[in-house]
């Protein structure tokens, strides 16, 4: 089946984040896996990467819900600074995809982190189409998510190959007919989209 669109998530494919790691310091958890199933599933940060509270609301129920040893304004301050930029590469990609098929963007994010990626990385120019679950109202793994993204996409879904790095959101894309394949970083992205014959080895 030809692919017509690659439709990339950001943070951890081609956007280096914290990690994990940093938010065990706000969660009474080590495991950064369950850090982040906890993380995905957690309806303050649903709510507020549907674009459905503010930012003051957000860091205090975050505080609050996940029993945080600091306050609302320390935690939005680790927050802001999650994405550390684009990981090596990644432009290089995403400019090699383009020549071979339509690219585009999910992402779960927020006005804190758009702002931000807008102002700093440059990165949203990169894309044909770009879905942004704040301004859509919607969230990954959710299925409204990936049907929303279809239809606008305008082409069969089993023709969309989307790459993220949570299995849960790839498990997500798949329920929905997506292609779809777990890529942590730029080089698995790379290895995906050669073996798929998207770009030459």
């Amino acid at each position: 089946m030809t692919i017509e669109v690659v439709l990339f998530d950001l943070g951890g494919v081609l956007v280096e984040l914290g990690g994990m790691g940093e938010m065990a310091i706000f969660a009474d958890e080590q495991d950064e896996d369950e850090i982040w199933r906890r993380w995905l599933t957690c309806p303050w940060v649903r709510r507020f990467e549907r674009g459905e509270c503010d930012t003051e609301t957000f860091a205090r129920g975050m505080v609050e819900s996940w029993a945080m040893p600091v306050g609302p304004d320390a935690f939005l301050e680790a927050f802001a600074a999650w994405p550390k930029g684009m990981l090596p590469g990644a432009r290089d990609l995403v400019r090699a995809t383009s020549e071979r098929s339509r690219v585009a963007c999910l992402s779960n994010t927020n006005s804190i982190h758009t702002d931000r990626q807008w102002a700093e990385f440059g990165i949203y120019e990169l894309f044909d189409r770009l879905f942004l679950s704040h301004e859509m109202g919607l969230v990954k793994p959710d299925r409204d998510a990936f049907d929303h993204v279809v239809g606008e996409l305008g082409c069969p879904r089993e023709r969309i190959l989307f790459l993220d790095d949570n299995q849960i959101n790839v498990d997500g894309a798949r329920e929905a007919g997506l292609a779809s394949e777990r890529a942590v970083g730029v080089d698995q992205a790379r290895t995906i989209l050669e073996t798929r014959g998207i770009l030459p080895d």
